[in-house]
This record gives structure tokens, C-alpha cells and sequence, in this order.
């Protein structure tokens, strides 16, 4: 075995590795974001939501992780159409600077957007080897990210307003509480499917478009890494999600939840990397926002959004040096 071949087994099993340290990532920060909600408004215990998301969000990964994993792999750079090494360099590093900022964000139990990590990382990565970068659909990506936590707002307050007069109306008291219990449970199923068929190819995306493994085991490998960080680190950020920004009461956490999962459930479909950290926010703001702005915490409001502006700009920077010192001593 020559030198070249042993230099790509290698790049290709550390590739794979800093995958599944994503895909733990992912997991470890994102899972608030579909049963956060329901723990939050002690609906489901901590336990049991974490049981529902490791199924559906498997489901999600598995059944639709193939539409943004495409756009990941292959849409902002054209990654497969690059010399092998520079692939492998590309998927190392990009996966690399995206995890090591969502380690450090979920360490500070703040929910920040691994889409966002990845995506800057890839762009920073295709400067650093001067490929060609998709700058048209870099831009489509950016717009999507800023009505991403305004649509699930709007959609949250508009979803509460009517579930509001609709619930008190039509079901008699004595089963209120059970339905509602029970659509919460629901909904958050339903937010942990999209997250996982969005979220999935925030891990496996560059591996897949460096050819390393195929779309269907890149996706299965990508959810069992996902699930991993869920049951190992997935509490953190719970308790952010689930409490820290408003109180929320049974219903305003269904109305976040179907918020939430309608609107990244669309970007899915249209093979959008879009944040279900920032949809879950805005939802959950939405809602409060019934209520009156006094409801909602300003102060961490504003150190979420602090660490969501920051999140590509610093990921891309990582990549961008990174992939240079590497070319730098491959010379």
C-alpha cells in the first residue's frame, strides 16, 4: 500500500469520525428543539421525551434526510466534482469547525443552529481551495434563515389564537387537559421527524457529496450519531428551550410545537438547511408574544440571537485557516 492510498484511508476514517461527532452534536444541542416544549410544560418527563425523539427523529433522518443532505453535499460546493484528496479535505474540515462551535454552544446551553455551522464551514472550506462556491444558493440559504424564526413566530401566535377559541370551545373541560396533553405529545413527534430529515445532513451532507459513503448509509450512519448525542448530552439545552424564555402552558406549547414543524417541514421538502433551532425560538416567542413582550426573557433572547449571528461567520473562519495550514504542509 503506497503512501497516497494509506494518506486517503486515513482522511476517509477521520472524515467519518468528525461525521458521527456532528451527527453527536446535533443531537446533544437539537433535541430541545422538538419535545423541549413538553418537558417545559411538564406535559412529558425528560425521559420519555427523549425516548420519542430518538424514534422520530431516526424516522425523520431515514425517511426524508435525503433532500437537504443533496443540497449540503453537492450545493454550495460542488464537492464531488473536486480532486479526491481536496474532497476528503473539505468534508474533514468542514465537519470539524461546525462541531467544535455547537460543542462549545451546547456547553454554554445555548440553542444555536447547526445548519448555520455547516453551511459556513463548507463555504469557508471551498474559499480556503478556491472552488467554486454557489454564491446564488449561499443567498437563497441566507433568506430562508431570516424568515425561518419570523415565520414560525407569525405562525405560532396565529396557531394559538385559534387553538385558544377553538379548545375552550368545542372540548368539554373535563377532557381539555388530555387532548391537549396528548396533541403536544403529537406535534413534538411530528417536530422530531423534521428535524431529523433536516438536521441529518447537517453531519453527513459533506460525506455523502465526497463520495466516501453512499446517500442511504450516510443518512443511517448521520441518525445513529444523532441519537447518541441525544441521550448522552440532550438534557442541556432541554432546560433552555423548556423553560428559560417564557413559561409555557399546555397550549402555548402545542402552538409552538405545530409552529415549529410546519414551517421546517416546508424547507425540508425544498431541500432548505434551515435552523429548527431558530424555528423552535421564534414559535416559542410567537406564543409568548399573546400574552405581551413582559412574558418573554429579553436578556437570554438576545444571548441566543447574539450566538446564532456569530455562528457561520465563526465556523466559516475556522474552516477557512484550517484548510489552509493543511495545504500549506501537504505542499
Amino acid at each position: 500500500m503506497n503512501l497516497r492510498i494509506s494518506v486517503q484511508i486515513l482522511l476517509v476514517i477521520l472524515t467519518l469520525m468528525m461525521g458521527a461527532a456532528v451527527g453527536w452534536s446535533i443531537g446533544a444541542n437539537d433535541a430541545a428543539n422538538s419535545l423541549g416544549t413538553a418537558v417545559g410544560s411538564k406535559v412529558l418527563t425528560l425521559k420519555r421525551a427523549i425516548i420519542l425523539m430518538v424514534i422520530f427523529g431516526f424516522l425523520g433522518a431515514w425517511l426524508q434526510g435525503s433532500y437537504v443532505t443533496k443540497t449540503i453535499g453537492k450545493g454550495i460546493v460542488p464537492i464531488d466534482q473536486l480532486g479526491k484528496n481536496h474532497a476528503l479535505y473539505l468534508a474533514l474540515v468542514a465537519s470539524f469547525a461546525a462541531c467544535i462551535w455547537v460543542v462549545i454552544a451546547t456547553y454554554w446551553k445555548m440553542p444555536i443552529s447547526t445548519s448555520h455551522s455547516i453551511v459556513g464551514a463548507v463555504a469557508g472550506a471551498g474559499l480556503g481551495l478556491q472552488a467554486s462556491v454557489k454564491w446564488k444558493v449561499l443567498l437563497d440559504i441566507f433568506i430562508c434563515w431570516i424568515f425561518t424564526p419570523i415565520g414560525a413566530a407569525i405562525l405560532g401566535f396565529i396557531l394559538y389564537k385559534i387553538l385558544q377559541n377553538v379548545f375552550y370551545r368545542v372540548i368539554p373541560r373535563r377532557y381539555l387537559k388530555f387532548v391537549i396533553s396528548l396533541l403536544i405529545i403529537i406535534s413534538g413527534c411530528y417536530v422530531a421527524f423534521t428535524w431529523g430529515a433536516n438536521d441529518v445532513a447537517n453531519s453527513v451532507g459533506v460525506i455523502s457529496g465526497a463520495g466516501i459513503l453512499s446517500p442511504n448509509l450516510s443518512v443511517a450512519f448521520g441518525g445513529i450519531a444523532i441519537i447518541i448525542g441525544i441521550m448522552t448530552w440532550g438534557y442541556k439545552v432541554i432546560e433552555t428551550i423548556g423553560s428559560e424564555i417564557t413559561h409555557l402552558l399546555p397550549i402555548m406549547a402545542l402552538s409552538a410545537q405545530l409552529a415549529s414543524a410546519l414551517n421546517v417541514h416546508v424547507y425540508t421538502l425544498l431541500g432548505i438547511p434551515v435552523s429548527t433551532s431558530h424555528s423552535i425560538v421564534g414559535a416559542i416567542c410567537g406564543v409568548g408574544l399573546v400574552r405581551g413582550s413582559r412574558v418573554l426573557n429579553i436578556q437570554i433572547m438576545k444571548d441566543i440571537i447574539l450566538c446564532w449571528l456569530a455562528t457561520p461567520l465563526i465556523s466559516g473562519i475556522v474552516s477557512f485557516v484550517i484548510i489552509n495550514i493543511i495545504l500549506f504542509f501537504a505542499k
